[in-house]
């Protein structure tokens, strides 16, 4: 059976440093169909995130308040994308060509290919046209795994479906198996960066860097830009967007473009750091260090800054390199091959939510505040790990639910969603899960189409 909800967010917080801290939660898996405890995991992470605001909150000088967490809102907003509505706009879809397919030895593989690059891979090392049709037909000639590596050799993304035990067996499997699902780590030397003076919010006066994309990332920057955080999300030009996704995560948020192979634009970028107090970015690994802000880097350009890093496979382990989605994580980890069983299904069954995703970037902004709180209190520049694969061991520690498979669903999501104005038309789009007594989490800015915005702070000339 699984951890309660209030047994895993007494380790989370044990696990960023925080001190115990009770929140009402409410709620028991299963909610979602699933025979793994997502809610547990998406009512935990958002309450662990909340209750870190309010530390900090009350660190600056304001007064204690109580945290409230729903597990059907919980797991509402851990699908949140699915959730937001915009006249003329379609949610989120999935590439014609992407998903499972069976190959000539029997195992399966799942490809992701909604970046036209990653597709071209995958047609590149198939030699067939972008037709579904034509990729199964052509990947009944492949072994499963020897097809995933291939894609990946080709800059492709696609994993075989593995079970838990040979995920285990695995040599990431093996290097990850321990890996907690947030590290956080002192990189560099500075004295105690104070707090801001005590404002409306808790993270009033924070500056946020927010270099992300597709959800884990984005979701850690919207949440942080819900507890008063300035946050801009610097997004580039050339690079393919995914418009439903950035429409969700972009509220709370300013956002402009720059160009990083441009060394006018990182300077511009070094500027922004100077006036940061968090960078967060998610990109592939190594592709912001190559343009010169790795963690060490953005340590001593801005003595005091906290990193927060986010990958797919974990900073450790043959595949820490490679590039991944939270799709492709869990079906190589086993998760979707023990759904399948539990279900005696035919084809491996993903997660009812991209679980991974959602809960990897509460726990990038729970680590985020957390580092927070100890640059005020011991000084040093700090670097916050989460890795999907990491938090995909997570869950599993969390326990199966039997017969969540069964389980009906949230239901109705009205009673968790807003109205407001955006920059594409009125949005409908849920409200943040956590409730705070003294500070309700929001977001005062609304979510605008990439690149509305000069690339700097606000009230800078």
């Amino acid at each position: 059976m699984p951890n309660i909800p209030a047994a895993t967010l007494a380790d989370l917080l044990a696990l960023a440093g925080l001190p115990p801290a009770e929140a009402t939660l409410t709620g028991a898996d299963p909610i979602q169909p699933s025979t793994f405890a997502v809610g547990t995991a998406a009512v935990a992470s958002i309450a662990a995130s909340a209750i870190a605001a309010a530390a900090i909150h009350e660190a600056r000088g304001g007064p204690a308040q109580t945290v409230s967490a729903d597990m059907a809102h919980a797991l509402a907003e851990f699908h949140s994308e699915r959730h937001m509505h915009v006249p003329g706009f379609d949610a989120h879809e999935w590439d014609a060509i992407a998903g499972l397919y069976r190959c000539g030895d029997g195992r399966w593989i799942r490809l992701h290919t909604n970046h036209d690059h990653h597709r071209n891979a995958v047609l590149a090392v198939l030699g067939c046209p972008c037709d579904r049709d034509a990729v199964a037909g052509a990947l009944a000639g492949w072994q499963a795994e020897a097809a995933e590596t291939a894609i990946y050799d080709a800059g492709g993304v696609a994993t075989m479906t593995r079970s838990l035990a040979e995920w285990a067996a695995h040599p990431q499997g093996e290097a990850i198996a321990t890996l907690p699902a947030l590290v956080i780590e002192r990189i560099g030397d500075a004295p105690p960066t104070p707090l801001p003076p005590l404002g409306a919010r808790p993270l009033d006066g924070i500056r946020v860097l927010d270099l992300t994309k597709v959800i884990a990332g984005p979701v850690a920057g919207r949440t942080l830009a819900a507890h008063g955080a300035e946050v801009l999300h610097i997004a580039a030009a050339h690079l393919q967007p995914l418009p439903a996704l950035s429409m969700d995560t972009g509220r709370g948020k300013r956002t402009a473009f720059l160009d990083l192979r441009h060394a006018t634009q990182r300077a511009t970028m070094r500027d922004l750091v100077g006036s940061a107090d968090i960078f967060l970015q998610g990109y592939r690994p190594g592709a912001i260090a190559g343009h010169g802000f790795a963690p060490e880097a953005l340590a001593a350009m801005k003595p005091g800054i906290v990193c927060v890093s986010l990958s797919a496979w974990g900073h450790v382990g043959p595949w820490s390199g490679r590039r991944g989605f939270d799709s492709l994580v869990q079906n190589a980890n086993g998760i979707n091959d023990a759904e399948q069983q539990a279900g005696g299904e035919a084809k491996p069954r993903p997660l009812p939510c991209q679980a991974l995703d959602h809960a990897s970037g509460y726990l990038l902004a729970l680590g985020a505040m957390a580092a927070l709180l100890r640059r005020s209190q011991e000084g040093g520049s700090w670097l916050v790990r989460v890795a999907l694969a990491g938090t995909g061991e997570w869950l599993k520690r969390l326990g199966r639910v039997e017969g969540g498979l069964a389980a009906p669903g949230i239901g109705d999501v009205a009673r968790f969603q807003e109205q407001t104005d955006s920059g594409f038309g009125p949005m409908t789009a849920l409200r943040h899960t956590a409730q705070l007594s003294a500070t309700p989490a929001h977001w005062a800015l609304p979510s605008m189409p990439l690149g509305s915005h000069k690339p700097a702070w606000a009230g800078s000339p």
